[in-house]
Formats: structure tokens, C-alpha cells, sequence
């Protein structure tokens, strides 16, 4: 019986691992935790957001995003939806595409996952930790280096696969934490802490507008974060790493536009001048937001409405749809979702996931550089690279 060695027991090795199984080849999986899948567990605040309806290349980032485009076409997410359904898992779909598991708990999936695994024969080596790659693959037909990436470091994530992969000579394109909170060098942000607030993000790389992202945002004691900020963060991560000045621009109130916003502010000094200009913001802006907004630029907080002339509103509406925070550093590894960077696609056969410098050797999911969007994008690569190995590597029996 064939026999391959598959190193790292998250989403893309588990998931390796049972079409190697089902497809007759003797597996054996080295997950150095105690157990496998502890990202799937967190992911989407446990409710693990497994996939989604719109797949593109559009979607992914990396030196060559199109590294992608053969596997999501051949696994793509019907043909994952399928295969899921195979298992017994059933998905949930949203309007905007985003899959769930029909049970809400990411658990369900590590469960899933894992029974159809043992079932099927899989050896799961847990607190396994391999120190060269090398000796393995001259045990096995075939070797998987699923290891994933630095992000979430308190889970095990780590950088053991790029090691790995430069035993057999291949380079590693640097990596950055994305999906991941930010920093800001503020001495107002941390008033502002546990404030929330739709709004509009632009990222300004060297003070060039670079990306726009519409979303909520939290404050929080070390700066900035919200779906809006992740979805930004791997612009501002790459800009930190090559020294840029990066800046985040907050439009506080999208809904308007900017007259508009400076008409309304008129209007309601005109209707209820003896209202303070913090009361009026009050109306607009949670509390914390309002008061810290008028510290920051030297604005009366307890000014009546009836101080208030054209001028100061369309500079209270300028600033409210464009205030800027220096972003100092990302939150790190430890707390992002995901990480950029990894082995160099150029190295890798895009349609079997093999090395291109080794026969034999497979990489598959977060280790690769290739990084998706939030939004089931990442999940959607674990699934179909891993696909894509698990039917080249049984391919040849």
C-alpha cells in the first residue's frame, strides 16, 4: 500500500488527508498540538465562515494570485459543497456569498472532519513535532507539508513549513500577518476604547490614498480594529514592512456627503441653538466618539450651537469624513487570522501542488504565498489546494 506523510492537522491536512484515505493510500498525519483544527475552532467567532459562493482570483493576494485560479475552478465551491455534503456536513449560504456550517459551530466542523478521518483509517500522530522534512519524505511515497503559517501563534501557528520547504531548496517570499488588528500612535484612540461605529476606512500609503474599505470599526486600548480595519490590514502590514508612512483616514459618517453633512449641522444649530456642539455630535456619533472627536481638534465641547457659523460646520463636516490616525505597527502574528507571504508559488506546479524541486513533495493551504480576503476565502484555498494534492499524489498509484 502506498504511504504518505502529511505534516500539520488543520484545515488543508485534515482535509488532504481523507481523499488520500478514501482513495486506498495508507496516511499518516503529524500535528504537533494536542489536537488538530484549533484555528477551524476560532474561526468566525466559532462559527467558522467554511467557504464561499463567489470565488475569484480576485479574491487572493501574493506574488502570483493567479497560482490559484486552476484549483478553485477544479475544486470550487459547488464541488466543495458536494463533497462537504458527503460528510454530513450541510452549509448555510448568505446573501453575499459567505457559507457556514448549517450548525453554526465551527466545532461541528473539527468533529466532522476528524471522525470521517479516523474512520477511514488515518493515522494522527498529535504533539508530534517533525524537525526535518527531508528524513520523512525518504520514509514515505509522498510527504504534505500543511503547516500553515506564523498567524495565531498561540494556536501553534509557526514557520515550521517555510523551514521545510528550504530543505529542498525553495525560497520564501516574506511574510506578514494580515487579517490583524492595527496600532495607532494616538493619544486619543485609547479614550475611545470599546466605542464602536460603521464607517468608512481608507488606507494612505506616503499620503497616497491606496484602498477603501466600508465596515465597522472598534477602538481599543492599543489602537483600531473591526471588519472594515482587518479587511484593510494586509495593505497597511505590507506598507509597514517597506517603512512607509501609512495613515488611515475615517470617514465617520458615509451616509453623507460632504455638504450634506454640513447642511444638517447648520439645520439643527438653527432649530435648537442652546444645544452644545457635543450634544448635536451625540446625535451622530456614540458618546465616547463625539467628546473624543472635539478634543482632538481643539473644539469647544460645551460651545452652544449658537456660537456655530458656516465656516466651523463645514469644517466639522470635513473633519468628520476624513479624520486621520498615523498607524504605528499591526497587532502581530499572534492575533492575525491569516499571513501573507510563504513558499514561492513560482516553485510549485499549479495544477498538482507538487515541488517543482522535489519529487514527491506537496504543499498545500497558508504555507503557500497566497493569502485571501476575509470572507471564507482563505478556507476555500485550504480545500481546494489540498484537493488538488491529495487526487495528484493518488493519482500515481
Amino acid at each position: 500500500m502506498k504511504r504518505v506523510a502529511i505534516i500539520g492537522g488543520g484545515a488543508s491536512g485534515l482535509f488532504c488527508a481523507i481523499i488520500c484515505a478514501r482513495e486506498g493510500w495508507h496516511v499518516e498525519l503529524f500535528e504537533q498540538n494536542d489536537k488538530c483544527g484549533k484555528k477551524i475552532l476560532v474561526s468566525g467567532n466559532g462559527r467558522c465562515n467554511i467557504s464561499n459562493k463567489n470565488l475569484s482570483t480576485k479574491n487572493y493576494f501574493g506574488t502570483n494570485p493567479e497560482f490559484v485560479s486552476h484549483a478553485i475552478k477544479n475544486f470550487g465551491f459547488e464541488a466543495f459543497e458536494r463533497f462537504a455534503a458527503s460528510l454530513g456536513l450541510l452549509l448555510e449560504v448568505k446573501e453575499d456569498g459567505r457559507a457556514y456550517p448549517l450548525s453554526n459551530e465551527a466545532k461541528s466542523v473539527v468533529s466532522l472532519l476528524l471522525a470521517h478521518a479516523k474512520n477511514l483509517g488515518v493515522h494522527i500522530r498529535t504533539e508530534t513535532k517533525i524537525a526535518h522534512a527531508k528524513e520523512l519524505l525518504e520514509k514515505y511515497d509522498a510527504l504534505v507539508i500543511a503547516t500553515g503559517s506564523e498567524a495565531a501563534s498561540h494556536l501553534g501557528g509557526c514557520g515550521d513549513g517555510y523551514a521545510f520547504a528550504q530543505e529542498f531548496g525553495h525560497t520564501i517570499i516574506f511574510t506578514y500577518p494580515s487579517l490583524v488588528q492595527l496600532h495607532l500612535n494616538s493619544k486619543i484612540a485609547h479614550k475611545m476604547s470599546g466605542a464602536k461605529l460603521e464607517c468608512e476606512v481608507s488606507l494612505l500609503r506616503n499620503h497616497a490614498k491606496e484602498r477603501t474599505c466600508q465596515g465597522d470599526i472598534l477602538f481599543t486600548a492599543y489602537g483600531i480594529s473591526g471588519f472594515a480595519v482587518l479587511d484593510i490590514s494586509r495593505d497597511a502590514s505590507i506598507a509597514l514592512q517597506n517603512f512607509e508612512h501609512v495613515l488611515l483616514s475615517l470617514n465617520l459618517l458615509p451616509r453623507f456627503n460632504r455638504q450634506s453633512l454640513a447642511e444638517h449641522i447648520q439645520s439643527v444649530a438653527k432649530k435648537a441653538p442652546d444645544l452644545s456642539i457635543f450634544e448635536m455630535l451625540q446625535g451622530l456619533l456614540p458618546t465616547k466618539i463625539a467628546l473624543h472627536f472635539l478634543e482632538a481638534h481643539a473644539i469647544e465641547v460645551h460651545a452652544t450651537l449658537r456660537t456655530l457659523d458656516t465656516k466651523l460646520a463645514k469644517k466639522i463636516a470635513s473633519l468628520l469624513q476624513d479624520w486621520r490616525f498615523e498607524v504605528s505597527d499591526t497587532h502581530g502574528f499572534r492575533h492575525a487570522e491569516v499571513s501573507g507571504g510563504g513558499v514561492n508559488t513560482d516553485e510549485v506546479d499549479p495544477k498538482t501542488y507538487e515541488s517543482k524541486k522535489q519529487k514527491n513533495l506537496y504543499f498545500c493551504g497558508e504555507v503557500l504565498d497566497i493569502v485571501g480576503e476575509r470572507g471564507g476565502y482563505n478556507f476555500a484555498f485550504a480545500w481546494a489546494s489540498a484537493y488538488a494534492a491529495a487526487k495528484a499524489i493518488t493519482a500515481r498509484s
